[in-house]
């Protein structure tokens, strides 16, 4: 691809987050006017932004499922900085994000201005995250949290960790567990996933250089949490993500036995 094919690409995403730091500036100011910001405001202008730089991506993405019409605390895998844009694109809601990523350059402070809630994780602070989850769902604003609580290369799915799950519990709203999946020429995409020293710029100039790939996100059948364990919450989601995400490929693990035991009978 061209030089300036690539560079046009990037041009667009730039002024999409052009678009996005004049929106968080506009909060600013009503903050310092001491004018109300409600979470029905930000969630609806972060979806706005959101859905422009998903289409400024280099994705084609198809969408299965039915979008939760009642406020849920959604549950999703983890590849890349773009899930965030692909999901937050979809609906309204909020994301809960690790601390660190509030003192990133530009993207801190718009997540910010979004309505996002930070954890710093391993420093003790659970409890006081889980109150602030829980306060959030129970005023009826979806929240977005990805319980492997790292991103991976696509082809597999870590341990999903219930702890914050509780808030779910303590707000009496469901689970909403999503599968999102990145695939070139029909297998898992090398090029999408945002992981180990992967920089910012670096992962840009590889996702435009090449064609545009194929996302796949799935909305599943959503888990009430009532009379629930945490960890039987985590292990359910984990369960029906697993299944979206390799159903098939463990189905030919497991008929590819028998298979050989027919032939050889």
């Amino acid at each position: 691809m061209s030089r300036l094919r690539v560079y046009a690409r990037i041009a667009r995403v730039l002024l999409v987050v052009a678009l996005g730091l004049s929106m968080a500036s506009v909060f600013g100011v009503f903050e310092r006017l001491g004018i109300a910001n409600s979470m029905v405001r930000r969630q609806r202008w972060s979806r706005f932004f959101m859905a422009r730089l998903s289409n400024a991506l280099p994705f084609r993405v198809t969408v299965r499922g039915e979008l939760p019409r009642q406020p849920m605390l959604w549950v999703s895998n983890h590849v890349s900085w773009t899930d965030i844009a692909l999901l937050g694109g979809l609906t309204p809601l909020s994301f809960l994000s690790k601390a660190e990523v509030r003192t990133w350059p530009v993207a801190g402070w718009l997540a910010a201005k979004a309505g996002s809630l930070f954890i710093r994780r391993g420093s003790g602070d659970s409890q006081l995250i889980r109150k602030q989850m829980t306060r959030h769902l129970e005023q009826q604003h979806p929240l977005l949290m990805f319980p492997e609580g790292t991103t991976t290369d696509g082809r597999s799915l870590r341990t999903f960790h219930g702890r914050l799950l509780s808030a779910a519990i303590d707000a009496e709203v469901a689970l909403q567990p999503v599968a999102i999946r990145y695939l070139r020429d029909g297998k898992p995409d090398m090029l999408a996933p945002f992981i180990g020293d992967d920089d910012l710029l670096s992962h840009l100039m590889r996702l435009f250089s090449n064609d545009q790939g194929d996302v796949e996100i799935q909305i599943l059948q959503p888990i009430a949490c009532n009379g629930q364990e945490r960890a039987a919450l985590a292990f359910q989601a984990q369960q029906s993500v697993q299944l979206a995400l390799f159903g098939e490929v463990l189905e030919a693990k497991r008929s590819a036995p028998r298979q050989a035991e027919a032939e050889a009978a």
